[in-house]
């Protein structure tokens, strides 16, 4: 008898279900629940990459959080594919669906971990470990569900469903300029599927034997470059072959001290609310970048014609710079309240904008 899955289940929920029950909605809510564990990463490693101050001085720690971050965007492209592929549609413009800060994980994956967004420090980076944390991790022990768990039945799932796939709707997106395995690319069959949910798994923990990405010899899977970060040390493994952060030092930037956005903005802080002041528009064009980003991805993900899609996707890349641009600046200033501390990017919704329309007039 199959189970049911119904239309808001969760990563929790879906976990649940019998191997022998997994059909094709269950798949659809599956990645749809998987895009949004891969958005809800993007925000807070953001946010912490920009309040460096000194890309260049700290380059270690810059790039290692940088090239994170574009892991993070290809998978949330890739499973975005695969969700279209199998005759889904991505909602990227409901706020019902989307992460919130501070909060859990989408799906309940983590239970009991608030993901804050803040500047870079050393409990943000044990924050980004945890997001990250294998099911058992080599160089700590730790049996508790993780995202690779959830990965991996998603890469049963496909092999018992075997569903038809379609290319109409797949967005095409080479980041080879951020190094390999930074791709979105088009999925014609289940072997590339696969292939591509096995990288997504190891990217962010490593295998079962080596701490190393699978596309890049010698890069660091997500939890153990958070680790690295964390604990200020390179990992390595001793003669006897046991892993630990013993290796060489790894410096903690100095950095806009950037504090916790609270739960719906700034606005909600008594003390320190933007209205009326001239940080209120850089954080409503940031805004306004982040939801116009979203828009134009999803309406990619909705149209069968390439040009137009191809032109959502550039749009989409444009705003991503924006949000960069504008990012950087809020960092830089101080709250009104006079503790030190800084401004955050809220990453809020602010208002949709349907390229679709548009292109129907």
């Amino acid at each position: 008898m199959t189970t049911t899955v119904t239309a808001d289940a969760g990563i929790v929920e879906l976990m649940g279900v019998a191997d022998a029950d997994v059909d094709i909605e269950w798949l659809k809510q599956a990645l749809r629940n998987a895009m949004m564990l891969e958005l809800a990463t993007i925000p807070p490693y953001s946010c912490g990459l920009w309040s460096i101050m000194d890309p260049k001085r700290d380059a270690v720690v810059h790039e290692t959080i940088r090239d994170i971050i574009f892991d993070e965007m290809t998978h949330f492209g890739l499973v975005g594919n695969m969700l279209t592929a199998i005759g889904g549609e991505p909602v990227l413009t409901d706020p019902a669906v989307l992460p919130e800060y501070p909060g859990g994980l989408p799906g309940g994956v983590r239970p009991g971990l608030e993901v804050r967004l803040s500047g870079l420090t050393r409990s943000a980076l044990d924050m980004y470990s945890a997001i990250e944390e294998p099911e058992q991790p080599l160089a700590k022990m730790d049996t508790s569900p993780s995202i690779g768990a959830f990965y991996r039945k998603v890469k049963q799932g496909f092999a018992a469903v075997k569903p038809k796939l379609s290319t109409d709707r797949q967005i095409d997106q080479r980041l080879s300029k951020h190094g390999s395995g930074k791709g979105i690319f088009p999925m014609k069959n289940l072997t590339e599927v696969q292939s591509a949910l096995e990288v997504i798994m190891e990217q962010g923990e490593g295998t079962t034997t080596s701490p190393d990405q699978p596309t890049v010899k010698g890069d660091l899977a997500h939890y153990y470059a958070f680790r690295q970060l964390y604990h200020g040390r390179a990992l390595e493994q001793d003669s006897s072959g046991k892993w630990g952060y013993t290796g060489e030092v790894i410096p903690m930037p100095a950095v806009y001290a950037a504090a916790e956005v609270p739960a719906g903005g700034w606005s909600h802080d008594q003390m320190n609310n933007p209205t009326g002041r001239p940080v209120s528009a850089l954080l409503d064009a940031f805004n306004d970048s982040f939801s116009d980003m979203l828009s134009q991805l999803e309406f990619a993900w909705r149209t069968e014609d390439p040009a137009p899609r191809k032109t959502m996707v550039d749009a989409a890349i444009g705003h991503m710079s924006e949000m960069r641009k504008w990012g950087r600046l809020i960092v830089q200033i101080p709250l009104p309240d006079g503790s030190g501390w800084h401004y955050c990017p809220e990453f809020l919704l602010s208002r949709i904008d349907v390229p679709g329309a548009r292109l129907a007039d």
